[in-house]
C-alpha cells in the first residue's frame, strides 16, 4: 500500500489530501475546519481530517507532495523586482521579510510543521511539484480521458500564468505557456481590485455583477490593455497595471482610461458604470478562453479537454466553451484554484514519479467531490 499526502499552502486556500494506490481517499480545505475563508495557514486540521479518514497516521504515509517550488517563485520575485527598480521598491522591502523569514525555506517550515504531528518524519519523503503541472494534474489524472489537452489559467505560479499540457494515459507534460507579468487571472482580479472588490476572494462576485451591466468598455480593454494573437497567446500592456512592482493592482492612467476611480467598497455603492465594468471583462475574459480553446482545437487531434486554474472557477466563461462545441468532452477540476494543487501534486507522485498505470473510470475519480467531512445528527446538534 502506497499513500501519499498533498498539500498546498502559504498562500490562499490551504487545503490536504489524500490518496491511496491511486485512489482519492479524502481531500478538505483549511478554512472548513478554521472557518477562516481563503485561510493559508499550513493545514494541520486537513491533514488530520484526511489521515483518520484512511485509518493512519503520518509516520505511514510514504511521501508527502508540496504544489509549488518556493525558490522558483522567489527567483521570479527577485528578476521582477530588477526588471523594475526603482518602482518596485516599496513592494521589495515589504514581501522580503516574508519570504527570508519563512516562505523560501518551505522545507524546513513544513518538517518543522509535520514533526510536530509525528517527530519521526523524514524530511526524506518531502516532494515538490511545479505550480501549473500541480493544477494541470489534479484535472487530468482525476478526469475520465485517457488522453485530454489540458488547459490551466491563474493568476501566476511560479513563472507561468497559462500552460498547455498533453495527458495520456499516465503521461502528462506542458507544451506551452505564458509567463508572468502576462495574465489572464491578473487582468481579471485588476478588474476586481477596480470595481471595488477583494483580490483572490471577490471575483466570483464580477462574474455575477456582468449580467446587470452591458460590455461597453470591452473595445477599450482589447485596444489598450491587451494584445490577442489568433492563436490565443497574449500579452498585457504593463504601463496600466501595478502589480509587478506595487502595492495596488492598477495605477492611475488606467484609472484615467475608464474614467472612475477605483471604487471605495465601505463608501461609494456600486453603480451602472461598476456592471458595464464587470460586463466588459468578463466578456474579454470569455473571448481570450475561447479564442485559445479553439486553436488548440484546431491544432492537436485530440477530442477533450480539461481545464484547471483559478480562471477556469469562471462557470460562464466554461459554459461557452461547451457551447462552442470545440470538443467533443469537456472536464473541469470542481477544486480548479489552489486549493485543487493539494490533489494535483499528490497524483503526480503516483504516476510521473513512481510510473504507475492509470485506468480510467466512466465518470471521475473525484466521487463525486464528495471528499470532506460527513456530519451525522448528534454532530450538528453539538
Amino acid at each position: 500500500m502506497v499513500s501519499i499526502l498533498g498539500i498546498s499552502a502559504f498562500y490562499h486556500d490551504s487545503a490536504a489530501e489524500l490518496i491511496v494506490d491511486g485512489e482519492i481517499i479524502a481531500a478538505a480545505q483549511e478554512e472548513r475546519f478554521t472557518r477562516k475563508k481563503h485561510d493559508a495557514a499550513f493545514p494541520s486540521n486537513a491533514i488530520d481530517y484526511c489521515l483518520s479518514e484512511a485509518d493512519i497516521n503520518l509516520s505511514k504515509v510514504d511521501y508527502v507532495a508540496f504544489y509549488d517550488k518556493p525558490f522558483l517563485k522567489f527567483e521570479r520575485l527577485l528578476e521582477t523586482y530588477v526588471a523594475y527598480t526603482p518602482r518596485g521598491f516599496s513592494s521589495f522591502a515589504k514581501s522580503m521579510p516574508l519570504w527570508l523569514g519563512e516562505k523560501l525555506f518551505l522545507k524546513t517550515t513544513l518538517t518543522r510543521q509535520l514533526q510536530e504531528k509525528d517527530p519521526n518524519f523524514n524530511e526524506q519523503k518531502l516532494l515538490f511539484g511545479e505550480h501549473h503541472l500541480s493544477h494541470a494534474a489534479s484535472a487530468f489524472y482525476a478526469s475520465p480521458f485517457e488522453n485530454a489537452i489540458v488547459l490551466t489559467l491563474d493568476g501566476v505560479g511560479e513563472w507561468a500564468t497559462t500552460t498547455v499540457a498533453i495527458g495520456d494515459g499516465n503521461k502528462l507534460d506542458i507544451v506551452k505557456e505564458i509567463h508572468f507579468p502576462h495574465s489572464l487571472g491578473l487582468l481579471y482580479s485588476a478588474f476586481t481590485y477596480y470595481i471595488g472588490f477583494r483580490v483572490n476572494s471577490g471575483e466570483y462576485k464580477v462574474m455575477g455583477l456582468a449580467p446587470y451591466g452591458e460590455p461597453k468598455y470591452k473595445n477599450l480593454i482589447m485596444k489598450y490593455l491587451i494584445d490577442l494573437k489568433s492563436d490565443g497567446s497574449f500579452r498585457l500592456d504593463q504601463s496600466y497595471f501595478n502589480y509587478a512592482s506595487g502595492l495596488t493592482m492598477v495605477n492611475q492612467k488606467f484609472i484615467s482610461l475608464f474614467g472612475e476611480p477605483v471604487r471605495n467598497p465601505d463608501i461609494d455603492k456600486l453603480s451602472q458604470f461598476h456592471m458595464d465594468i464587470a460586463a466588459s471583462i468578463q466578456a474579454v475574459t470569455e473571448d481570450i478562453v475561447l479564442s485559445i480553446t479553439r486553436s488548440l482545437s484546431n491544432e492537436y487531434d485530440i477530442p477533450n479537454l480539461c481545464l484547471a486554474g483559478g480562471v477556469a472557477l469562471n462557470c460562464v466563461a466554461n459554459g461557452k466553451i461547451l457551447k462552442d462545441a470545440s470538443y467533443k468532452k469537456i472536464w473541469i477540476q470542481p477544486a480548479s484554484g489552489d486549493a485543487g494543487g493539494a490533489l494535483g501534486c499528490a497524483m503526480m507522485v503516483w504516476y510521473k514519479h513512481l510510473g504507475n498505470t492509470r485506468k480510467t473510470k466512466d465518470f471521475d475519480s473525484m466521487k463525486g467531490s464528495y471528499l470532506g467531512p460527513s456530519y451525522e445528527q448528534k454532530e450538528i446538534e453539538k
